[in-house]
């Protein structure tokens, strides 16, 4: 049986605009066939932080200005996000893999992931979507619409949403069966659409699902050998931006919470990163390992990149 690999992209590692998006998934789709190379299974899983505040904002704004353009809920604005990225990534790692006479199927699966209704994250949204904007601005769009904005010091104002814990990926069996038959399976993308139960089926919910969180718990689920979340940092830092600032080569467990306590890793961050290759690796017999996009195959040689195990 081949080693089994879920791999976790940024949504700001995907552009902010459709354009800019083309040009950098040929990067991501190189590194994503690195270590296909290497003799992983891989499974992609993505970010959609800035896509899904674009796609969102865009349809509030049309509705503004012409009663043709149809209000469009959060939960479809996600899947839509799913859709198009997928097709980029998908298209990208195709070429890539002809380019070095590789023969194995892409696919994008439009996913839903369960989420529970009373999840403490809907009281207090937390998860940063679209674009920055000044105060003022903020403050515009928010008295046009419902939307809840946070600072983040230094950048701006972005909108923020829930972000509730996964509970179950709905198209996890369609998943399992088209990676055993050797496809490079996109899924989970933005976290996936979040949906609770309604009785014998789902209802889509205003949120976005931590990448991070939600390809944890699908590594898990098809007991992945590795889950790599790349990032904009070769390696995590203890003391990050201080003068006794240490990259970190590896950790077990006991010292990632020891951190963890420590309040080393800032939230929206690498906290949850951390916290999702934790997650895994207590729950598993495998290892996960947190790079940058540019060093991921480096990474995988042990040459960079911070590795969590046991």
């Amino acid at each position: 049986m081949n080693k089994r690999m879920v791999v976790a992209l940024g949504g700001n590692a995907l552009g902010n605009d459709p354009t800019q998006q083309l040009q950098l998934v040929k990067k991501t789709a190189s590194t994503i066939v690195d270590l296909i190379e290497e003799g992983y299974e891989v499974v992609v899983g993505h970010g959609n932080g800035p896509q899904v505040g674009m796609v969102n904002l865009a349809f509030e704004a049309a509705k503004k200005y012409t009663d043709n353009t149809p209000e469009m809920p959060f939960p479809e604005c996600v899947a839509m996000t799913q859709g198009y990225i997928g097709y980029h990534l998908q298209q990208s790692i195709e070429c890539e893999l002809r380019k070095r006479d590789l023969k194995k199927p892409v696919v994008t699966v439009i996913t839903q992931v369960e989420v529970k209704r009373n999840d403490s994250a809907f009281q207090t949204p937390t998860k940063p979507i679209g674009s920055y904007y000044d105060k003022t601005e903020a403050e515009r769009i928010a008295k046009e619409t419902d939307f809840v904005f946070a600072e983040e010091a230094g950048k701006g104002y972005r909108r923020v949403v829930a972000s509730p814990l996964p509970v179950k990926i709905i198209e996890l069996e369609t998943v399992e069966k088209l990676v055993s038959e050797g496809c490079v399976v996109i899924t989970v993308g933005g976290g996936g659409i979040p949906v609770i139960k309604k009785g014998d089926s789902y209802q889509g919910v205003d949120a976005v699902i931590d990448k991070d969180r939600v390809c944890a718990k699908l590594a898990l689920d098809l007991k992945a050998d590795l889950l790599v979340i790349l990032t904009t940092v070769d390696k995590v830092s203890v003391n990050y931006r201080k003068p006794d600032q240490k990259d970190l080569d590896e950790m077990n467990v006991s010292e990632a919470e020891q951190y963890l306590r420590e309040g080393q890793f800032a939230k929206g961050s690498m906290l949850p990163k951390v916290e999702s290759c934790l997650e895994f690796v207590k729950n598993s017999e495998g290892k996960a390992l947190i790079t940058s996009l540019q060093k991921a195959k480096k990474a995988l040689q042990g040459k960079t990149g911070t590795v969590i195990h046991k």
